[in-house]
């Protein structure tokens, strides 16, 4: 990738998760991704992100790009190059921002889908509803903050759900070619988390009955940024092996187009 070090703040964070059967989880992601589980279930949701300054580390911060953007994220682990690795998976992006939409994938790492995304917020609350160029509802959210984790969350703690959460900062998404994929990690230089209570969520991906049957997909919690600087970082390719059990940073052969 030409930018391969990318500046900014990160002006709102939800992430919206999901406890997801590991079972109906495994037909959904691309072998050899495997989902990381956490006390016996999968993990995935929605990354709800307003960046501010966003731009090359040497560039000035007024000349930095705002955006608005989602990710679809599933939390995985795989074999590379004989040992194992985890982060995120990323099955789609979301944007409202034509950059990100037309050099996205070719000379920074992500394809997004443009978007248009529409939102109110306060100190305590926040509400998006992202719909896609047909007009359809791709993501909608409301939330407030909250004392605690849902009592039927998964994670016992805040702390916990923070940790598990810290751990797939390196993210991995398709190309333009099969069996190829890029990634990028998200260096945080501050970090600072607090619960929200759900008050509405919908999700095109996790609530669609093909890819999850009824039960197998639940909401599970909901966690809010704000005033994040950080860096994204790009990570070298992936490939799928000639064997199709494992990923490499070696490129053997070509990959077909899906463009």
């Amino acid at each position: 990738m030409f930018l391969d070090t990318i500046h900014g703040i990160i002006d709102r964070r939800v992430l919206l998760n999901y406890r997801l059967d590991p079972d109906a989880l495994r037909r959904v992601l691309p072998p050899p991704f495997q989902p990381k589980l956490y006390d016996g279930h999968g993990v995935g949701g929605v990354c709800m992100i307003r960046f501010k300054e966003l731009r090359p580390r040497f560039l000035p911060a007024w000349l930095g790009l705002s955006s608005e953007n989602a990710a679809h994220r599933i939390a995985v682990q795989w074999d590379q190059d004989g040992g194992m690795r985890e982060g995120v998976f990323i099955p789609r992006r979301d944007t409202n921002s034509w950059f990100n939409k037309t050099l996205g994938g070719r000379v920074f790492p992500g394809i997004f889908q443009r978007s248009r995304f529409e939102g109110e917020e306060t100190d305590s609350s926040v509400s998006l509803r992202i719909l896609r160029e047909d007009g359809g509802t791709e993501i909608a959210f409301a939330g407030h903050l909250a004392d605690q984790l849902p009592s039927m969350s998964i994670f016992p703690t805040l702390e916990a759900a923070a940790g598990f959460f810290s751990l797939g900062a390196t993210g991995y998404s398709v190309t333009y070619s099969a069996d190829h994929y890029h990634g990028m990690e998200l260096h945080s230089l501050n970090w600072e988390v607090s619960p929200l209570a759900i008050d509405r969520a919908e999700s095109c991906f996790f609530d669609d009955p093909q890819r999850f049957p009824p039960g197998t997909a639940e909401l599970d919690c909901a966690l809010l940024m704000r005033g994040i600087e950080h860096e994204w970082r790009s990570r070298p390719d992936l490939y799928l092996s000639s064997t199709r059990s494992s990923l490499t940073t070696h490129h053997s052969k070509r990959g077909t187009s899906v463009a």
